[in-house]
């Protein structure tokens, strides 16, 4: 049986980690370093680092904070935001990512997955999708959740990895922070179109909420949160024993 991953996610925004509601009223947190720390102490799987207004804003990512982040951690970490050439990708792995997430760079220039699948490896480029229904379609949005491109969702997504990304996130907007259960209507489509890790993200808000999601999609290979794991709602050992406790295989 293929364990499943609990995947905390820091939103990084000057230097800070911040949560919202639908991506919006975003509020502060705590340092990124010091969270990273304790989640990589506590068992999680991976961790999740988006310098989230990075693409809005037309910049890099910020490195310092993303090598911090890298030096403290002992868990594979995945970084995006502002990801647009394949010089990005090059920065920061140097920085101590081991997996690239791009969103925004790849709508812009699709031929930047392949590029950077071919460079680095399918294993290292996770494209992360927005998405949000838009008269009952699911629509992929573009900088950080900010602007609706048209494109339909589980096209694009399949697209991308016929391109080379080796995992997908998919951040369903409609439920982002709102803590009512993850959008499984969503993740089953996207589980059906692809053959790759895809990582479930926007709207846990209990254990209960993870044992639904592994138990309806078992095709789901991580369970990805933010708020629940950042206010101590849910820990994650806790989590993953109500987890092994209900038959779904963790790392314990």
């Amino acid at each position: 049986m293929i364990t499943k991953r609990i995947i905390p996610c820091l939103d990084v925004r000057d230097g800070r980690v911040v949560k919202g509601v639908n991506f919006r009223g975003l509020a502060d947190v705590n340092s990124p370093v010091a969270l990273a720390k304790y989640y990589s102490e506590c068992g999680a799987d991976e961790l999740v680092f988006y310098d989230i207004t990075a693409s809005s804003e037309g910049r890099t990512l910020f490195t310092d904070i993303l090598r911090d982040v890298a030096s403290t951690i002992f868990i594979p970490l995945t970084v995006g935001g502002g990801i647009n050439t394949l010089e990005d990708f090059d920065r920061v792995l140097k920085c101590g990512a081991d997996k690239v997430s791009v969103n925004s760079g790849a709508i812009k220039n699709p031929s930047l997955i392949d590029e950077a699948a071919k460079r680095y490896g399918d294993q290292c480029v996770v494209i992360s999708a927005d998405v949000k229904r838009v008269d009952g379609v699911f629509r992929i949005y573009a900088k950080g959740g900010r602007e609706n491109t048209g494109k339909e969702a589980i096209s694009w997504i399949k697209e991308c990895v016929e391109r080379g990304a080796g995992e997908v996130v998919l951040n369903s907007i409609d439920t982002d922070g709102v803590k009512a259960g993850f959008d499984l209507e969503m993740l089953g489509a996207v589980c059906a179109a692809v053959n790759v890790p895809v990582v479930a993200s926007g709207g846990a808000g209990s254990a209960e909420d993870f044992v639904e999601l592994f138990k309806t999609i078992p095709a789901v290979s991580a369970g990805l949160a933010a708020s629940i794991f950042h206010f101590g709602e849910v820990t994650i050992p806790s989590l993953k024993r109500e987890l092994a406790d209900n038959g779904i295989s963790v790392r314990l």
